[in-house]
């Protein structure tokens, strides 16, 4: 694909903005979390550790380089597993009170799948010989 580096990159700035976009709310206790304000529960920053792999990703996507391809393919793997960790904690019913889902929450997981499908298609120069 000749625009994966650059669809990538695009699809990591997208995955920071979406982890401070809502994922979830709890009716009950009027809670709003998202990716880096979870506040009234125990989650922390849940996508604190995405955007730090988006960040990574950005730059592995930039360099053309065998080394970095490689190295994005395990990084952006990462990315997609963390994204369906926090998937499946925030949408966790605890004590009788479950959490509505928000479209941002579903968008966030399918980001980080096409990102780490970008890097399965890389732009790389081979050298003959």
């Amino acid at each position: 694909m000749k625009y994966s580096q650059l669809i990538g990159i695009v699809l990591a700035v997208f995955i920071i903005v979406f982890c401070h976009l809502p994922w979830s709310i709890v009716t009950e206790r009027n809670i709003v979390i998202s990716g880096m304000f979870a506040e009234g529960t125990s989650y922390g920053r849940p996508g604190l550790m995405n955007i730090i792999l988006s960040v990574v990703m950005i730059i592995l996507f930039s360099i053309p380089k065998v080394w970095a391809k490689r190295t994005n393919l395990f990084i952006t793997s990462i990315c997609f597993a963390w994204s369906l960790r926090n998937y499946l904690i925030v949408t966790t019913c605890y004590y009788g009170e479950c959490p509505q889902k928000q479209p941002a929450l579903y968008g966030f997981v399918f980001l980080c799948f096409m990102a780490m499908l970008m890097s399965f298609f890389p732009k790389v120069k081979m050298e003959e010989g």
